[in-house]
């Protein structure tokens, strides 16, 4: 197998772990809070933690992975977040449960900047948006597993996932040790006398200038703010709105929440992929253009979910949601890769996911405290549906530097 393909193969199972680990917590909470109790707020909180942890250090992850060795930092953090899931297993109190998802946010954020990153050193050419793509459905998948967790924890009690998936996290981080590889390093240029031009490490204050000093990036950051805020509303509030609307059992409601949506973001990062790879060749805008379409048919999607009482409707607007999302997924990199100096994308990634986390973050736990406060959560969604529409604005007017590689 050509090896740009195996890495992306590679971390397919490992983006399936990064999402799965996170959100399994989100399809347990009548099992959860029966051991463990607390309120509603307290719950979204245990998911808001782990973004604000998670988002706050991507910049300085990202850096890492422009500055070091992006297999080494990818194998160190599955390995970390991995025994931290499994400890996960093991907390007796609301407290000690908040500290372990903070660390695993730490750990995480490690591994997205670099893994795509790494992606697109390895894919280079007319490849590079379905290749990250496909090791984006592993996240998709990782979000339909997470339904297992709730039928896992009324079946064995709400730890048992978080010791499996941990254990098997583990063993696979030991198994990349043999399998993973950086790319091959691009020719370097030479001066007049023929002599290689040394091209300086990454600075992160420098990586930050250089990408903020860009109309575009900026752009990128609010749009990825937005993208976050929706994102997270629907993954983290969608069990217990499905749950409780249409008078669903835990499972039942968690497995119809994530495994729907999973499918239909798989395909949909699937293709995006192809379809913005294949339009690029004839329009250098085309991955720009992809999420842009997306997010006009995705918002009103999301507006049917919050207002229909049936629920073949709710789960047909998910899905077709879940799909035009997943177009995003498929192209942020590439997009990245079109306004940012190749140097600085993995940080120029963190950048994006620190604020896409801190707002979803915020959003689910303002999902509890609107429930507490006895407001409904489709009131939640319908804000979301809004900001996509915004985002599809947004993508239309970032535009790519002529230094793209």
């Amino acid at each position: 197998m050509n090896r740009a393909w195996l890495v992306v193969a590679v971390l397919w199972v490992v983006a399936v772990l990064n999402y799965l680990d996170r959100i399994m917590i989100t399809t347990m909470r009548d099992s959860l809070t029966e051991v463990i109790p607390m309120t509603d707020a307290q719950f979204g909180l245990l998911t808001s933690v782990f973004l604000w942890v998670y988002g706050l250090l991507s910049p300085l992850a990202g850096f890492l992975a422009d500055r070091f060795n992006r297999c080494r930092l990818i194998i160190i953090s599955l390995f970390v977040w991995s025994l931290l899931t499994w400890l996960t297993g093991y907390a007796k109190t609301f407290e000690q449960l908040i500290v372990v998802r903070a660390l695993m946010g730490v750990s995480e954020a490690a591994y997205l900047p670099a893994a795509l990153a790494l992606i697109a050193d390895y894919h280079r050419g007319s490849t590079r948006s379905l290749a990250t793509g496909i090791h984006m459905t592993g996240l998709s998948v990782g979000t339909g597993l997470g339904g297992v967790g709730g039928w896992l924890a009324e079946k064995q009690g709400w730890s048992f996932a978080f010791e499996v998936f941990g254990i098997f996290g583990i063993g696979y981080a030991i198994v990349l040790l043999w399998l993973l590889r950086e790319a091959p390093q691009e020719k370097a240029a030479v001066d007049t006398a023929g002599l290689p031009v040394l091209v300086p490490k990454a600075r992160l204050g420098e990586a930050l200038v250089s990408l903020f000093s860009r109309g575009s990036f900026i752009l990128l950051v609010v749009y990825w703010s937005l993208f976050g805020l929706a994102g997270w509303a629907v993954m983290g509030w969608m069990p217990t709105y499905f749950k409780e609307n249409f008078d669903l059992q835990q499972g039942a409601a968690g497995i119809s929440a994530t495994a729907f949506l999973a499918g239909a973001m798989l395909l949909g990062k699937l293709v995006g992929g192809a379809w913005a790879d294949r339009w690029t060749r004839t329009n250098p805008r085309a991955r720009i253009l992809v999420p842009a379409i997306g997010m006009f048919i995705g918002a009103p999607a999301i507006f049917l979910v919050a207002g229909t009482s049936t629920l073949a409707i709710a789960i047909a607007g998910l899905s077709i949601y879940g799909m035009m999302r997943s177009f995003s997924d498929s192209n942020l990199m590439p997009v990245l890769c079109q306004v940012s100096d190749p140097r600085y994308r993995a940080t120029g990634y963190g950048v994006l996911n620190m604020f896409a986390c801190i707002i979803g973050g915020l959003t689910i736990y303002a999902g509890g405290a609107m429930r507490d406060a006895q407001v409904g959560v489709d009131t939640l969604f319908q804000s979301a549906a809004v900001g996509l529409l915004i985002c599809g604005v947004l993508m239309l007017m970032v535009k790519p530097a002529k230094t793209a590689s």
